[in-house]
């Protein structure tokens, strides 16, 4: 297609994975909004340890999973992974509309965690091959926005299950996505570095010696990143502000419910929009900000980043302990605008230290870590929101992105902006 040779197709891509983005997130952000209406058919989900546990066992899942994700990424077409990847989401979406007690919730829950943990690696990755020095920042961050987007639109789910049903809602939501999968097929390519014929070549060798070398550049890759003090730097800050991360996802809603005494169907589109439209103005700002810092500093985007993490920290203590419409909104846009500075730049600041041909297992291995922890928070959460303290454990989350400020500001000593 003479599309593909446009010198603009690297922009059409990120256009592309921006809707898949916005699917990925607002499938998953649906169920945090619609607890109440599915509770009236789903008795288990009043209780907020129960739901806990249902949001957890997603990102258990995703985590045990994302390494497994990012290993495939470096190593196979992510054209057809992604494609794969939103196909089955969707259709578990629209499963989900079909659940009639609590275990059905959870295990399709379960399910969403395989099928979402192989998209974002494969997708930071292809991005970063099409995007490979000025501009990445910039192109990182706009993919990013279309998962605040759909966080936003999952938001209101609670508002589209009052107008229609819950049931509904899942069935819709997740038959735009199996559809929109057709139209990945047509418009979207795969673009490796390595050379048309290094990949006939390896395509050429028995099946045996194939796996043996694809089993030895996986140890390799490993071998590299966990000897690599930077990556442990990269995967510490990631993990300590993902704590926060999936906090807001999960529970801010209801935080600002119970806190605030407000119905969910306004509490939800109020955490998440507010959230969602400061982290688009964050990472749209902090993109080419961060993209025209590192042509002067090496570490103008770890700069970027920190300016980030330094927001967010006072937005998390005015989130617990605000106590009116007013001051929860401006912790979240706070928070928010924070967040779009550091969310922009991880994939950027990861390719200063780690090659093209390791970064899906490198992100994998970081989504693994903010998973697996907060899903630990997750559970925190839910416990201390059954004894009317949730309000603390957000407050106290801000030490965690103290902790990831500071590793960020004293480790990271990059000599490259894209390390080949």
């Amino acid at each position: 297609m003479i599309l593909y040779n446009r010198k603009y197709y690297p922009w059409i891509v990120v256009g592309l994975l921006w809707v898949v983005a916005l699917l990925n997130y607002m499938d998953r952000q649906m169920l945090s909004t619609m607890r109440d209406a599915m509770a009236v058919d789903i008795s288990a989900l009043e209780s907020k340890i129960m739901f806990g546990k249902i949001m957890a066992a997603f990102m258990w899942i995703y985590g045990f999973m994302s390494p497994i994700s990012g290993i495939v990424a470096d190593r196979v077409n992510r054209k057809w992974l992604i494609v794969v990847s939103l196909t089955v989401w969707s259709a578990v979406t629209m499963a989900m509309g079909y659940a009639t007690d609590y275990r059905d919730i959870y295990w399709l829950r379960a399910a969403m965690g395989v099928s979402e943990a192989l998209y974002i690696p494969a997708a930071l990755s292809l991005i970063a091959d099409y995007f490979t020095g000025k501009q990445l920042s910039l192109a990182i961050g706009i993919h990013m926005t279309g998962l605040y987007m759909g966080q936003a639109v999952g938001g209101f789910g609670a508002f589209v299950a009052e107008q229609l049903s819950w049931q509904s809602t899942f069935h819709w939501f997740g038959l735009a996505g199996i559809i929109y999968a057709g139209a990945l097929i047509v418009l979207l390519r795969e673009k490796r570095p390595d050379s048309s014929e290094e990949q006939s070549a390896v395509r050429r060798l028995p099946l045996g010696l194939m796996l043996r070398n694809n089993l030895r550049a996986i140890g390799s890759s490993l071998g590299m990143l966990l000897s690599c003090a930077a990556f442990w730097a990269i995967l510490f800050f990631f993990a300590s502000s993902s704590i926060p991360g999936w906090a807001t996802k999960n529970w801010l809603p209801t935080l600002f419910a119970d806190g605030l005494g407000i119905d969910m169907a306004w509490a939800g589109p109020i955490a998440t929009i507010t959230i969602a439209f400061a982290s688009f103005i964050g990472v749209m700002i902090g993109g080419p900000m961060a993209d025209n810092w590192s042509r002067r500093n090496l570490r103008g985007r770890i700069y970027t980043s920190s300016i980030g993490l330094s927001l967010m920290i006072p937005a998390l203590v005015l989130m617990g302990f605000g106590t009116s419409l007013t001051a929860a909104i401006t912790a979240s846009l706070t928070f928010g605008f924070g967040y779009g500075l550091f969310d922009a730049n991880n994939m950027p600041i990861l390719c200063q230290f780690v090659p093209a041909r390791s970064r899906g297992t490198a992100y994998g291995i970081m989504n693994m870590s903010g998973l697996f922890i907060g899903a630990l928070a997750t559970n925190v959460l839910g416990r201390l929101g059954e004894n009317g303290q949730m309000d603390t454990g957000f407050a106290c989350m801000a030490g965690a992105v103290l902790l990831a400020l500071i590793a960020q500001l004293t480790v990271l000593k990059p000599v490259t902006l894209n390390k080949e």
